[in-house]
């Protein structure tokens, strides 16, 4: 392998490894159990909803307004948004387990699986163009990477699976980074076009919306433990913020 391309991938599989260190939060020893559920279950609405009004869908309508047109392209947009929305419903239907911890979960990792596959492919091609911009943009996607960890490994173990089972699903969705930075650079480097990433993360946008209002937001008013929902979304805001500040 070319050495041009060992930093530019190391760099992808370092960014989606770090997932698991979100993972690593269920070895802590919590007293208050349902109290850290909510507390981390709000934090991963906040990250969640952040991401995907704040990021994902500001970086990626522009590009479809300009090649569509702006009223061609602002219904491609919604559209290409509510097939996310609605395939959170659909996987939910196709779920047979009662636990919906469990579910969560599941839909996280298959999310951030989605979402996790065009940022590897993002670090990658930055970073084997130039390699400044893809560290910079290494260190955000870290950043961020780890309280996506915490979305599913936390839910996974605390419905009652073994911490191996919760890591395992967190491994997977982390793994999706550096496979798609090799996807990029081996089979997809002539084909993959910003366009084409936009849809994707429009698309992500829509599920991770659809999980946090219609999945993760249900299960918080079980518990009713409005202070540690209301501290998980300020936690969340703020660290989003501060991912933010470091990007820019």
């Amino acid at each position: 392998m070319k050495m041009e391309i060992i930093g530019p991938l190391a760099l992808s599989l370092i960014a989606g490894l770090s997932t698991l260190i979100g993972g690593l939060f269920i070895y802590f020893k919590v007293k208050k159990t349902n109290e850290f559920i909510v507390f981390s279950l709000s934090f991963s609405i906040s990250i969640m909803v952040c991401i995907s009004i704040f990021d994902l869908l500001p970086n990626s309508i522009p590009l479809i307004l300009y090649n569509y047109g702006n009223i061609l392209g602002i219904i491609i947009s919604i559209l290409t948004f509510i097939l996310g929305f609605l395939t959170i419903y659909l996987i939910t239907s196709k779920t047979n387990e009662s636990s919906s911890l469990y579910k969560i979960g599941i839909l996280s990792m298959i999310s951030l699986m989605l979402h996790n596959f065009p940022e590897g492919i993002a670090v990658f091609m930055s970073s084997y163009v130039n390699i400044k911009i893809g560290v910079k943009l290494f260190f955000a996607i870290v950043l961020h990477n780890i309280p996506e960890g915490i979305s599913i490994a936390v839910p996974i173990y605390y419905s009652g699976k073994s911490r191996a089972y919760a890591l395992k699903l967190t491994f997977i969705s982390g793994i999706a980074e550096p496979i798609g930075a090799l996807l990029s650079f081996f089979f997809l480097k002539n084909h993959i076009s910003n366009l084409f990433i936009s849809f994707i993360l429009i698309f992500v946008s829509g599920l991770m919306i659809s999980l946090s209002i219609n999945e993760i937001y249900k299960e918080l008013k079980n518990y009713n433990l409005k202070y540690y929902s209301l501290i998980g979304y300020i936690f969340g805001i703020i660290l989003f913020a501060l991912i933010t500040i470091f990007i820019s």
